[in-house]
């Protein structure tokens, strides 16, 4: 392949990119690929785009490969990396007089090439639907970190399950948590190679204990080490291996570290994994340059607040805000569980909530009205407990209220895992108005959050922000 760029498309492949190929493309004593799954990670802008357009061709022209489905979680992705692969092969004359008579097809959505041969190269969107119903050879799976669920993943790779030619080539820079798949995929490249970044452990997959793993994976990972400062310029080369063969690539790096936010930078150029690519509740360093110490707590009144997530993944987190030992407010976060499960949630919930709030000498307890608590009202104030709903005014109230105490430093808090994980994964639904806290535009369980922000408003709003009902709704 290496031979075929050269030598026939004239393009002198980086260093990186030569030893990949040679490493992929191995071959078994039968002939048959050693790696099913090629699983490439490297920073943005290092070739890689290229690099599957140069494979998919030398598998139509030099290898015979009867079908290359190309896709990505954005279509316009793949259908430009196919459009780069049939601008290559029209370019070059040799190649051009293999594209059979009306062999590129350019409408959208169906997008493909065909040789004189019969070799196909077809796009596909990265959907459930993608690719049922074909039988791939070389299947495109780029910017991997995109697919948040396996469907795409099982409709297309499955196309070949039968080929004993076939390769599935997976190719992004890092990703997040909601990165399932390129996430799973890389755990167990790093799980079989004996965890080498001390990151994982076959607990975090609830793998069985006598698991072998399948050597058919193959993970070729370009990244900067994870204590990686951000300026760092060993670390850039690390995962940019095409530095100092692209002559502005540093300079480029350079400008990004100063200016980018640490997250995408991290990402995007270290190639390394980040929590979440959200912005965060708040704006940047705030969170952190509002923790305190454990010798700050709440002195006197305290109000508590209590939020519910229900359905498949289940939690609850009980907040309280009250003033404390150097006159600032604290937001503690005071019990979270998650997982709970569904058949008991509601008595186990109510009962812990209850013996918290009557070891503080508390009777009252605010919800969100419109969140998913009102299931609990009548068990609470079956134990004497007084319930303030707050509606969806009082929510945006809050919100502002909350963002506002944290940037001015009048509010505090004690870093609680659970509630920075919620803050630092947590999406806005935003209008005219304000904005709410969103889970459905979150990438982390959100309700202890959305507890903080109940309590803290119900702390510092006028009277009458809140109502004090008889009954939910």
């Amino acid at each position: 392949m290496i031979t075929f760029a050269e030598d026939v498309l004239e393009v002198e492949l980086f260093p990186w990119e030569k030893w990949l190929l040679i490493h992929a493309l191995e071959l078994n004593p039968d002939n048959t690929f050693r790696f099913r799954i090629i699983v490439l990670l490297v920073a943005r802008q290092n070739g890689k785009s290229l690099l599957l357009q140069i494979l998919s061709l030398w598998r139509m022209f030099v290898d015979g490969a009867p079908l290359v489905l190309g896709t990505a979680q954005n279509l316009d992705i793949a259908e430009e990396i196919w459009q780069g692969a049939v601008d290559i092969a029209e370019g070059i004359p040799d190649l051009a007089a293999e594209i059979a008579e009306g062999g590129v097809v350019r409408t959208n959505g169906k997008k493909a090439l065909r040789l004189v041969s019969g070799s196909r190269y077809k796009v596909q969107a990265a959907t459930r639907r993608g690719g049922r119903g074909l039988t791939g050879d070389l299947v495109l799976l780029d910017e991997l970190r995109e697919h948040q669920n396996w469907e795409a993943w099982g409709a297309i790779t499955k196309t070949t399950r039968t080929r004993s030619l076939a390769q599935i080539w997976a190719a992004s820079n890092a990703g997040d948590e909601s990165s399932v798949v390129l996430g799973r995929l890389r755990m167990l490249a790093h799980l079989a190679l004996g965890d080498p970044d001390g990151l994982f452990s076959e607990d975090d997959l609830d793998l069985p204990d006598d698991i072998e793993f399948d050597d058919s994976l193959g993970l070729f990972e370009w990244s900067a080490p994870p204590d990686c400062d951000v300026l760092d310029r060993d670390g850039w080369a690390q995962a940019n291996p095409s530095m100092g063969h692209i002559p502005s690539m540093e300079r480029s790096i350079a400008s990004d570290a100063s200016t980018d936010p640490e997250a995408v930078f991290r990402t995007e150029v270290l190639c390394q994994w980040v929590d979440s690519m959200q912005e965060g509740a708040f704006p940047p360093g705030v969170w952190e340059a509002t923790r305190v110490s454990e010798s700050e707590q709440i002195t006197g009144q305290m109000k508590f607040a209590l939020d519910v997530r229900t359905g498949v993944k289940q939690s609850f987190a009980l907040t309280a805000v009250g003033t404390g030992t150097k006159g600032r407010d604290v937001l503690d976060l005071v019990h979270y569980e998650s997982g709970v499960d569904q058949r008991w949630a509601r008595d186990h919930i109510v009962d812990t909530v209850v013996r918290i709030l009557k070891e503080h000498g508390v009777y009252e307890l605010a919800m969100d009205k419109y969140g998913e608590n009102g299931h609990l009202q009548a068990r609470l104030e079956d134990n004497d407990i007084t319930i303030l709903w707050l509606d969806s005014l009082d929510m945006r109230s809050g919100c502002a209220a909350i963002t506002d105490g944290l940037v001015n430093r009048t509010l505090v808090h004690h870093g609680d895992e659970p509630l920075t994980v919620a803050v630092m994964g947590a999406g806005k639904r935003k209008s005219v108005e304000g904005f709410l806290w969103s889970q459905a535009m979150s990438t982390s369980d959100i309700t202890a959050l959305r507890a903080a922000t109940v309590a803290y408003w119900v702390h510092v709003g006028e009277p009458g922000d809140y109502d004090l009902m008889d009954s939910f709704g």
